[in-house]
């Protein structure tokens, strides 16, 4: 037995009280939840939400005065389209966001929440955090500016929970708005009171759904109008750039905030968020030419990545965090319209509903090949999509590669063997599209799968779309990911905070995407399950750590055993940056989301 299995509830409760009363260090405390099975940011957030302040991140920033540091050159070779937050469905849109935008808090590379626009992170010890777990208060920050000079104050946080929870507005944040209630307190005070109590509270107005956006700006452009406003793609945020000029899907480009509220920040004069190209390229730009600073998201063959990194003029970051590449089957209809939309949550797949069908095609995902062969050291096959912190990674679970038992399954489930070797049943041949980004390990890991798959008798069309346009919150656009116009899937989804409330929140049957909400409900498969439904709303308020790791777990179980989703790898946050250059960087959140101290040494 081991001791993750072995401690209980009640001893970690009396360990928590230990620290409190300082009996035993956090440090005492961290290294005995890392014996039981937890990651730091895990332990880290336990005495978070238990009311105790966390250890104080150490700042690295050297520069001594604002600006003076020329041009931020940044290659995201999928280029931002829009540049509001709560509307972005991909993160390259977060992304080119945060330049501008910031969240009350962030979490750092060790899971702990850091002070942005916050004068101080909530405890029990400053009364931020309340006893029952139903309320926190927010202290903001004095003498912060928006871009256009007018104060930033609680009136901004107010409004931009009320606007992301209105479901007028279809924010992709919503989730993290529509069971809470915001309220002024006093000018730079804001409560957030939670219906029950809520252990992990730190996901409104954090991190990358925490994004403030200003009343003044916005106000007139809520609900049904909200995607008439120009800030839409003129951003004006509070951030250590302001906007210059945006060309969706090409440059983005900010000058220094001159007025931002923390001192000798930025380094940098401007900053340039070039899109387009591919990961390879990307990758060349920074490692091999220095001709960009950074580049981003670098899903590219780990042997390519090494090759590069001996140009000598960059190097590779690998950031741990929750990151998955998994494929999705879409559990409605994508070809036939229900009520006026395709892949209508009211429908049926009509092949995909069948289970064997579904389980000939996991059978035929070789996870330890797309490893070995594409990722190596940038991506661990996996058979969760739950893989970090590790007290939430399942043990239940299992995969395997077979495409011999793919066919039998499907033989035995009625689907037989045309002259053109694919099966076929009741009429309907076994033809599905499989769709992705464009980017080099995803068409191999799709050849991967088609070639197994055709042992098996199942016909796959590849199809490839453009990052910009896959990823992208048009609601005109057919070809997002959000809309699933397939049969079926593959992508990364990421986890922006060290917590799996913010990414479960994938397969609830309110999350549904549809015509309804602009496509941008979370729950792009249209997975329904009612257990599972149940079991996410008893985890937001469970706060016993142990019970709501197991629900947690559980969850995880249910769409994998069902076979809505198939995880394929898990994935670090890759990224290159020049030698000089300093990054804090964090796999808990964007990219960008310290970057306000980045900057370069001589």
């Amino acid at each position: 037995m081991t001791h993750e299995n072995s401690i209980n509830e009640s001893e970690i409760r009396d360990l928590i009280d230990k620290v409190r009363d300082n009996s035993i260090s956090r440090k005492q405390f961290i290294r005995t939840m890392i014996g039981a099975g937890l990651t730091v940011p895990m332990a880290a957030q336990m005495l978070l939400t238990s009311g105790l302040a966390q250890a104080q991140t150490a700042s690295t920033y050297k520069p001594t005065k604002r600006g003076g540091g020329g041009t931020l050159k940044l290659l995201w070779w999928q280029g931002a389209t829009l540049l509001q937050p709560h509307f972005a469905s991909g993160n390259k849109d977060q992304e080119g966001s945060r330049i501008f935008y910031e969240p009350l808090g962030a979490w750092d590379a060790d899971g702990n929440l850091i002070p942005i626009l916050t004068a101080e992170v909530p405890t029990l010890a400053n009364g931020g955090v309340s006893r029952d777990g139903k309320s926190i208060t927010w202290k903001l920050k004095r003498n912060v500016q928006w871009h256009d000079g007018v104060a930033f104050t609680a009136d901004d946080v107010v409004f931009t929970a009320a606007y992301a929870a209105d479901p007028t507005t279809s924010a992709i944040t919503s989730g993290s708005y529509k069971n809470v209630k915001v309220t002024k307190v006093d000018s730079h005070t804001v409560r957030v009171e939670y219906q029950k109590p809520s252990p992990f509270w730190a996901d409104p107005l954090v991190s990358a759904a925490g994004m403030i956006i200003p009343k003044h700006i916005f106000e007139a452009y809520k609900g049904a109008t909200s995607r008439d406003a120009p800030a839409n793609l003129k951003p004006v945020g509070t951030g250590p750039y302001k906007f210059a000029d945006f060309k969706p899907g090409d440059m983005l480009r900010g000058v220094i905030n001159n007025n931002y509220h923390e001192a000798n920040r930025p380094y940098f004069d401007s900053i340039e968020m070039k899109g387009g190209g591919d990961a390879v390229s990307a990758a060349r730009a920074v490692l091999q030419t220095g001709e960009y600073d950074y580049a981003w998201n670098l899903q590219v063959e780990d042997e390519l990545l090494i090759r590069l990194e001996q140009g000598r003029k960059g190097k590779i970051n690998i950031v741990s965090g929750g990151n998955i590449e998994f494929i999705q089957l879409n559990m409605a209809d994508p070809w036939t319209e229900t009520d006026g939309e395709r892949s209508n949550p009211k429908s049926k797949h009509p092949i995909l509903s069948e289970f064997a069908v579904r389980q000939a095609i996991s059978l035929c995902v070789d996870r330890d090949g797309v490893q070995k062969f594409i990722y190596g050291r940038t991506g661990i096959a996996t058979a969760n999509f739950l893989n970090n912190p590790q007290r939430f990674v399942s043990k239940n679970t299992k995969y395997e590669f077979n495409p011999e038992k793919a066919a039998q399954v499907l033989e035995a489930a009625g689907w037989k063997k045309g002259a053109d070797g694919i099966r076929e049943k009741g009429g309907k041949k076994l033809k599905l599209v499989f769709q992705t980004s464009i980017n080099g390990p995803r068409q191999k890991t799709q050849q991967i799968i088609k070639q197994a798959a055709q042992k098996a008798g199942i016909d796959m069309e590849l199809k490839s779309v453009p990052g910009s346009v896959y990823f992208s919150s048009d609601p005109a656009n057919t070809d997002t990911y959000t809309k699933l116009y397939a049969d079926m899937q593959m992508f990364t989804t990421t986890m922006l905070q060290p917590d799996p409330e913010g990414i479960m929140d994938q397969y609830l049957s309110t999350e549904f995407a549809s015509k309804a909400n602009k496509w941008l409900g979370r729950n792009s498969t249209r997975y329904s399950n009612p257990e599972y439904d149940k079991a996410y709303l008893a985890a937001r308020s469970e706060m016993d750590p142990v019970k709501r790791a197991a629900l947690f777990v559980r969850m995880n179980d249910m769409p994998i055993n069902d076979i809505a989703i198939i995880p394929v790898v898990f994935r670090p946050s890759i990224s290159a940056a020049v030698n000089n250059l300093v990054a804090p960087l964090s796999g808990w959140d964007n990219d960008l989301w310290l970057l306000k101290d980045w900057y370069k040494t001589t």
